[in-house]
């Protein structure tokens, strides 16, 4: 009865539309075992299955991967989402998440003129000097034209899908109620946390819709880099940005994938190697707040050997207890001390039950120990991070989001840097900074601060000791100490109690409305009915379609039982 219960009428055809996907990719099979298509077809709605089985001989990641293509936006975001979870996917699967992308065929201008109007307060061609009707670029939630001001500073107009909100809001609301049933009802779906993966994209989502909030992250870390002045992040022009749309300098240069045009211009790709690594380094280890998604499409290298970042509507942020466990991590790999790795990684995936400590610890000295000898030069970090999500994975272990995310940049950032410059090395580029950030963390100074701040947390949770004690007692004695417990298949059970019961109620009704019938029937006058007493006719047909609808129901439960 999922239908009902979930209370989503409004959102039946997007439903119908997702799962029609579903079937012809091949994931037939899951849907039947969810309980979806039966309620679907209660609801009047038809899925096709005569095509699946041409798409079910396609491996599986490239069935996922065709399968979210085809859903649009909210799902074209979830698989680049995935495409950072190394820690919950094989290899295999993160290189097809990786080949989403999100171009779609542009809005014509027409379409989006009444938004435009509506946010600029006039045409584009009247805000603007000149304007681009034919876009640079689209991709599912915005799109990008060329423009100049009215004093001649090229921009890029970033313009916002009209309808977009809409159509993402409806599947979000979906993926929510999919993931509780899915994990309920599919227990091999468990180890990659559904819910906590739809409330990640959620939140990405909301942060990419909103265009302004875009140039926030943008110019909060033009100021953390402002210190290097070869690295270039494009200018915003608030006067004409808003939630839907937004106007930035327009960056041009040689693009992150047209390396080969660098030799040829007099750029010197060693120095542009280690700039890049040096200004995301800084990002992550000292301010915390990251581009997260720094791939050849969102850097260009400028005259002077300068580098520009753009597109900052997916950013990465690590609190500073975070950036102190990253320390430990890297410089626990870079210096082969297994045990500093163990911790820092035990403490990231939490206290899973059932998880084997000593064979995780015994895999990741194993790991470590291999590169006892190596030359400092010769180690991957962005390899080793990998084999250490690998280990992860295999004990499904998962890491909190910002931590793949960051994992997942770190590993882009030095393949970016290998390709500039084959005798690139982020570990060589990376262990000053993390030893500078490292005895800073030592100095008298900072070792004071953070024991006054230990002290003020001690006293604050003394003075509050007594009053907790005092309301425990207190509600004990009154009787209403109360113990939370969360048990998924209680909560199913009482649900089969609760239809087992509805069940019971109605046969009684039943089995009364015969009786009294039986009763009417032998009563002379009355209305009557071809002859028959009316009263005890409609009595009769009232139990009859009581009893037909008690079968069917009796029917389809046992039906369930025996697909499950």
């Amino acid at each position: 009865m999922l239908i009902e219960t979930l209370g989503a009428a409004r959102d039946l055809g997007r439903l119908n539309t997702i799962l029609g996907v579903l079937i012809r990719h091949g994931f037939g099979d899951s849907v039947r075992r969810l309980g979806l298509t039966d309620a679907l077809a209660r609801a009047g709605h038809a899925l096709h299955w005569e095509h699946a089985a041409d798409l079910a001989r396609v491996p599986p990641p490239v069935q996922v991967r065709l399968a979210l293509e085809e859903l649009g936006p909210t799902f074209v975001k979830l698989g680049q989402i995935l495409a950072g979870r190394a820690d919950l996917f094989s290899p295999e699967w993160i290189a097809e998440f990786e080949k989403l992308h999100s171009g779609v065929p542009a809005v014509p201008l027409d379409d989006l003129r009444p938004q435009l109007l509506e946010d600029l307060g006039a045409q584009p061609e009247v805000i603007f000097k000149q304007f681009d009707t034919t876009p640079l670029a689209a991709a599912s939630i915005a799109q990008v034209h060329s423009a100049k001001l009215q004093d001649g500073t090229d921009v890029i107009v970033k313009i916002r899908r009209p309808g977009i909100t809409e159509i993402i809001a409806a599947d979000l609301r979906w993926l929510e109620k999919l993931a509780v049933v899915a994990e309920a009802q599919l227990p091999w779906l468990k180890p990659y946390r559904l819910q906590q993966l739809v409330r990640e994209l959620a939140r990405s989502l909301k942060r990419e819709l909103d265009l302004a909030n875009e140039c926030r992250n943008a110019e909060r870390i033009a100021s953390n880099l402002a210190q290097l002045p070869w690295i270039v992040i494009p200018r915003v022009h608030w006067a004409f940005t808003r939630e839907r749309i937004n106007v930035q300098d327009r960056i041009v240069g040689i693009a992150g994938q047209q390396l080969h045009l660098l030799d040829n211009n007099g750029y010197d790709r060693k120095l542009l190697a280690q700039r890049g690594a040096n200004a995301v380094l800084k990002m992550i280890v000292d301010d915390g707040f990251f581009h997260a998604d720094p791939h050849p499409g969102n850097v260009f290298y400028l005259p002077g050997n300068a580098i520009a970042f753009i597109d900052f509507g997916m950013v990465g942020r690590l609190s500073k207890r975070r950036r102190e466990d990253l320390l430990k991590l890297l410089l626990g790999l870079v210096e082969r001390n297994p045990q500093a790795v163990a911790d820092v990684l035990l403490d990231w995936t939490g206290n899973e039950p059932g998880i084997h400590i000593d064979q995780l610890e015994g895999e990741i000295e194993a790991f470590v120990d291999q590169y006892h000898g190596v030359p400092l030069a010769q180690l991957s970090l962005g390899q080793m991070l990998g084999d250490v999500t690998t280990i992860l994975r295999e004990h499904h272990l998962a890491l909190p989001s910002d931590l793949a995310l960051l994992i997942k940049a770190f590993i882009t950032l030095e393949g970016m840097g290998r390709s500039l410059d084959p005798g690139f090395h982020m570990t060589a580029e990376a262990l000053p900074l993390l030893r500078r950030v490292l005895r800073a963390r030592y100095k008298p100074k900072a070792l004071a601060q953070r024991a006054w701040q230990a002290l003020r947390r001690s006293v604050g949770l003394v003075e509050q000791l007594p009053r907790d004690l005092s309301r425990l007692l207190r509600n004990a004695r009154r009787g209403q100490l109360h113990i939370g417990l969360e048990l998924t298949h209680l909560k199913r059970v009482g649900n089969q109690l609760n239809q087992a019961a509805n069940r019971m109620a109605m046969a009684l009704v039943i089995a009364a409305l015969v009786i009294g019938s039986s009763i009417v029937m032998t009563v002379q006058g009355g209305p009557t009915l071809w002859g028959l007493p009316a009263f005890g006719f409609l009595g009769f047909c009232g139990a009859v379609l009581g009893g037909l609808w008690l079968v069917r129901a009796i029917w389809n439960s046992n039906h369930d039982s025996d697909d499950h």
